[in-house]
């Protein structure tokens, strides 16, 4: 298997729908046991997921891997804080930026590259109500105009 191959695992679509995504840094990330048996399961939710910096190291904060089936005593805490594999100076980075107002650090997306699981982690700008009614009538005018466009193409 090469390692430019990518296998998504799972989507943060919440923080899609909820942030501006400014810029994205890939990160590995630490894991114990039998996580990723579980991971290669699909068994992980970002939803509420949000990452935090302390003493120069990135953590993952609410990331939910459910425990592997056949694992029994060597299942760990499915909501425990994980640590994020990055260079010091891309945490600095993203820790600087994260400190204006408004501005979080979110997992976008999980996946494997090769045999190493790697996290999109993501530097988002909360969005207001009006924000998020326009991105949906964006979705809907442009579903619309797919729409009618498939209805022409068949004539």
């Amino acid at each position: 298997m090469s390692k430019d191959v990518l296998k998504t695992i799972a989507r943060n679509k919440k923080a899609s729908h909820d942030y501006f995504i400014l810029e994205n840094v890939e990160a590995g990330i630490e894991l114990k046991g039998t996580e990723v048996k579980s991971l290669r399961l699909g068994n992980v939710n970002l939803k509420d997921s949000w990452c935090s910096v302390q003493n120069g190291e990135i953590f993952v904060n609410g990331m939910h891997i459910g425990a592997y089936e056949k694992g029994n005593i060597f299942n760990v805490d499915s909501k425990r804080v994980r640590k994020l594999l990055m260079h010091k100076r891309e945490i600095l980075k993203l820790f600087g930026q994260s400190k204006q107002q408004g501005f979080s650090i979110i997992p976008i997306s999980i996946y494997f590259k090769g045999s190493n699981v790697k996290v999109q982690v993501g530097l988002c700008k909360g969005k207001k109500l009006y924000d998020k009614r326009e991105d949906m009538a964006k979705k809907t005018a442009q579903r619309t105009m797919e729409r009618a466009l498939k209805d022409l193409s068949r004539y």
